[in-house]
């Protein structure tokens, strides 16, 4: 194939609902550029996208694919996106180095909340949009109740550039408003003919195309005062037109297609090489210093990796999109991430699992290549000589987490790689053992997202697993003050262990004053504080930690030691052994032994004195608060709101949205384990959530009670 310039190429994302026909379109797309000699299907699991065979087990999309096709004498990269948020991490990544979405809607469903959720998307990474509404042929179609539903639900305008002629099972024609002509199929190969518009047509089109003459000369002045001198535009203006209102995300052109008869494929493609922009018009990528990176084929060479994978046979594959200059065979770049030297010693375009050998990829265009060392999703590769980073792909908050075992002990080792591969390939799944809870934890986007890892694992590695409900990190803290003395006393024979500790411990705020006086039972206590150290807290939270020793009670040699007693007890909470956190800690008294006095000595009577004191203190058990967004269809906002509030949750708030209702809530994690799973139930599959840490409550006095009780036992045991 021949190496295409900047302005040569196009990059496309297909987006869509579930079931919008984005991988057949993309499989359309790919024959009409004689990629592909002849169409696949979903259902015969031959297609260039969906070619795993989880894909082919599930008969949806679950992995981003990437692939090309060559059309008047232009290349289109294609990447087309699963439409399940449990897999939006691909969209994500995708959106990164695509720069035009092209949005795909079901005939049959109209604006759906699949279709919500990805548009809110490209809202939030700013892309550009083209409309395309599919499924034409099926026997519920319906192009005005879809249009009706864009124009009610989108934030991007509608602006129709097609529409049909006969939809429904015998769809095989519709009119096209910008070129004024009527396109009919002869067959389900593509193959068409150009018409003129019949007349019982003609009033329809000739509206439409004022609508979308008056659209085009909206974005620029130029074209306006064209319009108002000659009361119509030529074709190639209203381009020129639509190609700012694109650009700008204020139009969203709609296109008639049916993927599966290869219906309208030509004409989109087309309108895409003449309208979308391209790598020198779209968005320039930025450098993490806030500098535009500009699509310079003659600068220092500049690629993004945003996307990996782990092939059995092959190892590891990077998609990268060349940002600036060029690369060939041999090209030595550094990864600015880690400083190591990179060399590119193949490269390829990629057609989903086929990839072709190029001799060069220019600036704008993507493909990949093989065994880096060390590279990953969202390095940047750069020339020696200009090295600079590419602002990375933030992608979304985990929702669903669950603990994660082998289920053979002596698969852990084995699981712990697989795990980190999984990562590796898919960076919305986050592992960690967590210390805290003795559990390794899996983080994902939902349980489908959790379970498809699940599948693969025993299928390709014959590694079973299990998920299991994660510990919750509790936090433990008190609300009073309260005084504590330990001394701890060991004698066996030679040396022995002396050390004696009192201290004064109280909740921590942010601005208090340093101690002087405590009113205690014992009587009042004055503190002269010597010294003051304060400890940000790995798990959230502060320790101060107070030296008022007077008269040398205690040698500063020891203090340091019990210090540790303190943190080792903040570590490992007195209560149920959770994280403790916002605790002032005064030693103001206490003994030495001139002998049997040293560190260990110090350390445990300290431990004992916090612990001690900590139950006299008003302790409480706090619990992670997540703030939760829920979007959902009005007519299920009783049933989501009803099972929140079964889950302890604090409603904050609910507000409409152009045809669904958005619910703010602040739940407790503890109630929040398979919550997509319940409201995937409650909705049948039509609303969506983020949830995002917000702080760190005190649980309600029931609650407290059976956590301590739960503890006790398994101390006990």
């Amino acid at each position: 194939m021949k190496n295409y310039s900047a302005k040569e190429i196009k990059n496309i994302v297909l987006i869509g609902a579930p079931g919008s026909g984005k991988t057949t379109l993309a499989e359309a797309m790919a024959f009409e550029g004689k990629v592909i000699d002849r169409r696949g299907s979903v259902e015969t699991n031959n297609t260039l996208s969906d070619n795993t065979d989880i894909e082919h087990e599930y008969k949806r999309s679950i992995y981003a694919t990437i692939l090309f096709t060559e059309f008047m004498d232009r290349k289109l990269n294609i990447i087309d996106c699963p439409g399940s948020d449990d897999f939006c991490g691909n969209l994500f990544s995708a959106f990164k180095v695509g720069d035009v979405g092209v949005f795909l809607i079901n005939a049959q469903n109209g604006w759906e909340v699949g279709s919500e959720i990805q548009a809110r998307y490209a809202r939030l990474l700013d892309k550009p949009l083209i409309g395309v509404v599919n499924q034409l042929d099926a026997e519920k179609a319906n192009f005005e109740a879809t249009i009706e539903s864009i124009r009610a639900a989108s934030r991007v305008k509608p602006v129709i550039v097609q529409y049909p002629v006969n939809q429904g099972p015998e769809f095989n024609a519709f009119i096209d408003v910008l070129l004024m002509k009527m396109y009919r199929f002869q067959d389900e190969n593509g193959r068409r003919e150009e018409l003129d518009i019949p007349a019982d047509e003609m009033e329809r089109a000739e509206a439409l195309n004022k609508e979308l003459v008056e659209m085009a000369a909206e974005h620029d002045e130029a074209l306006m005062e064209l319009y108002f001198d000659k009361g119509t535009l030529t074709q190639d203006d209203i381009r020129a037109g639509l190609k700012i209102g694109v650009a700008n995300r204020e139009i969203m052109p709609v296109f008639c297609a049916s993927g599966k008869r290869d219906i309208g494929t030509k004409r989109l493609m087309e309108f895409i090489i003449n309208v979308a922009p391209g790598p020198l018009k779209a968005h320039k990528f930025l450098s993490t210093e806030g500098e535009e990176i500009a699509a310079d084929e003659n600068g220092p060479a500049v690629a993004f990796v945003f996307k990996s994978q782990i092939e059995q046979h092959i190892g590891e594959i990077s998609y990268f999109r060349v940002i600036r200059g060029r690369l060939t065979e041999g090209t030595e770049l550094i990864n600015t991430r880690t400083g190591n030297k990179e060399k590119i010693s193949q490269l390829f375009a990629v057609a989903g699992k086929n990839r072709i050998k190029v001799t060069e990829l220019s600036a704008g265009d993507i493909g990949c290549t093989v065994k880096l060392k060390g590279t990953r999703t969202n390095d940047t590769l750069a020339a020696a000589s200009a090295p600079v980073s590419v602002e990375p792909i933030a992608f979304p908050e985990p929702r669903y987490r669950a603990a994660v075992k082998a289920k053979n002990q002596s698969d852990e080792e084995k699981l712990g790689k697989l795990l980190g591969d999984a990562k590796y390939e898919d960076p919305t799944i986050l592992v960690e053992y967590s210390k805290e809870l003795k559990q390794t934890i899996i983080q994902g986007q939902g349980e489908h997202h959790l379970n498809i890892l699940k599948n693969r694992l025993a299928a390709e590695n014959k590694m079973e697993i299990e998920y299991f409900a994660p510990r919750i990190p509790y936090r433990e803290t008190i609300t009073k003050v309260a005084q504590a003395d330990y001394r701890h006393k060991k004698q066996s024979g030679g040396s022995g262990q002396f050390g004696e500790v009192h201290m004064i411990i109280e909740p921590y705020y942010e601005g208090m004053p340093d101690p002087k006086t405590y009113k205690l039972s014992k009587g009042e206590i004055t503190v002269n504080v010597k010294g003051k150290e304060e400890y940000d807290l790995p798990w959230g939270g502060k320790l101060l930690y107070y030296n008022a020793i007077v008269g040398g009670a205690i040698d500063a040699r020891f203090m340091p030691a019990i210090l540790k007693g303190v943190m080792e007890k903040m570590d490992e909470g007195p209560l149920t052994g959770s994280y403790a956190r916002d605790i002032r800690v005064v030693i103001y008294d206490g003994k030495m032994h001139p002998v049997d006095s040293n560190e260990i000595s110090f350390k445990l009577a300290a431990r004992n004195a916090f612990k001690e004191a900590f139950r006299n203190a008003g302790p409480k058990i706090m619990e992670p608060i997540y703030s939760v967004e829920v979007l959902t269809p009005s007519e299920y906002m009783g049933a989501v709101m009803s099972d929140l509030q079964n889950r302890r949750a604090m409603i904050e708030g609910m507000e409409s949205d152009k045809g669904f209702d958005r619910l703010n809530a602040r739940v407790p994690l503890a109630e929040l384990y398979r919550y997509s799973t319940t409201l995937s139930s409650l909705t049948s599959g039509s609303a969506t959530y983020s949830m995002r840490l917000a702080s760190y409550e005190q649980v309600p006095a029931d609650v407290q009670e059976k956590l301590l009780k739960a503890y006790t036992d398994t101390d006990e045991e």
